[in-house]
């Protein structure tokens, strides 16, 4: 019990990303701190260093002591994301009857697809976008269309009306993945942009699938706006889960929730599909939507000071370095291309610094010459990072 409580995250604690030290991180064994050697500083796969928020840590263990580790049933965990959503979003429109569980978001995409397209339809794509997208949009049996972000790294919708055209042109099914917020580039979607989205889509009968898992990850200036929220979305279909917010991905659970023009589709959604998540997982998720929002509120927190501190370490050791602050997500996008270190400097900063990023070529058109920083650790690391990273082009 006694190693138990030091990776806990207490009421009292200050800040999360500050409460486990480098010795205990390594202690852990997921893909994160077990894919590099013991000396490189894993700053890559979206996984936070964080304690788990002591309500889920407590949700858990009750479940494993009443052995509550069957099957998953009812809908808690839409009911908690609904009551999230009106608080957090000021979204009262998230209907329960029109959600369904899933294993995760992304094999929640893919049974999502398979509702509203056929194998060879094209699916749309704004790059650089996080890279299973490709992967498993491909595996489907998918061709993608990309539609490029703008030079701000928003929504270029001339690039997607040409994709739009060229995905009608091509099928009869064509379907728009969209990531809200954005992933790498950390960009929040507004009410304006998905409107117009929403509309687009309606006008050229492309479907739209939207992937939200970072939606409670908001920067303090920053509003999240729930796809299905906006006019001329109600034909759309939405993945959401606490997974990401909470360092949760090994708990799987996730959530379909589509609007009221696409319920016939998810009733379509095969039964099986409903055995995928973890009952253990479900009950994590719900817990931390319903009790974990002063532990949410002190990351976010964290997250803020750590983008700040990013800024200024970059400025004074590696200017050539671009970097914008993101309004969501814990992750930095980082403009590389003035260093001179070719297509992937992410090979560079591993090779020669010992520090993980992720390589911006796996990330499609546009993502050539930049890395992936995750900002989910404490000040220290990132620290250390930035310093090893400058000594590697030194």
């Amino acid at each position: 019990m006694e190693s138990m409580s030091r990776d806990i995250f207490a009421p009292d604690s200050v800040n999360p990303l500050c409460q486990l030290s480098l010795e205990q991180l390594r202690r852990r064994t997921s893909m994160k701190w077990r894919t590099h050697p013991e000396d490189v500083l894993p700053l890559w796969v979206a996984e936070m260093d964080v304690p788990l928020a002591e309500p889920v840590a407590r949700a858990i263990t009750d479940a494993v002591a009443l052995g509550d580790t069957g099957y998953p049933a009812g809908t808690a965990y839409a009911e908690a994301l609904a009551e999230f959503a009106r608080k957090r979003w000021g979204w009262g429109g998230l209907a329960v009857e029109r959600t369904a569980i899933v294993p995760d978001v992304m094999l929640g995409i893919v049974e999502m697809l398979k509702l509203v397209s056929g194998p060879g339809d094209p699916v749309v794509v704004n790059c650089p976008v996080y890279p299973p997208f490709y992967q498993f949009v491909r595996n489907l049996g998918r061709p993608i269309i990309e539609a490029p972000l703008d030079t701000e790294g928003r929504i270029d919708f001339a690039a997607l009306e040409d994709a739009f055209g060229h995905g009608v042109q091509r099928a009869g099914r064509p379907v728009y993945l969209l990531c809200s917020p954005h992933n790498p580039t950390g960009t929040v979607h507004t009410a304006a942009e998905l409107t117009h989205v929403a509309q687009f889509a309606r006008t050229h009968g492309v479907r739209v699938v939207v992937d939200e898992i970072h939606a409670p990850i908001m920067a303090a200036a920053a509003s999240f706006v729930p796809y299905l929220s906006v006019p001329g979305a109600e034909n759309g279909l939405s993945l959401m889960s606490a997974s990401k917010a909470w360092n949760l991905a090994g708990l799987k659970a996730a959530l379909a929730i589509v609007g009221p023009d696409a319920a016939d589709d998810l009733a379509r959604m095969p039964e099986e599909v409903s055995h995928g998540p973890s009952h253990v997982g479900i009950i994590a998720h719900t817990a931390a939507l319903r009790d974990g929002g002063d532990w949410l509120d002190a990351v976010l927190s964290g997250l803020d000071d750590n983008r700040r501190l990013l800024a200024g370490l970059l400025a004074e050791h590696l200017p050539a370095v671009g970097y914008e602050p993101a309004q969501a997500t814990y992750l930095a996008w980082l403009d590389c291309r003035g260093l001179g270190l070719g297509d992937d400097p992410a090979d560079v900063f591993l090779q020669r610094g010992r520090v993980a990023l992720s390589s911006g070529v796996d990330f499609g058109t546009g993502g050539a010459g930049f890395a992936r920083m995750n900002l989910a650790t404490s000040p220290e690391l990132i620290t250390e990072a930035v310093r090893r990273m400058a000594a590697a082009i030194a």
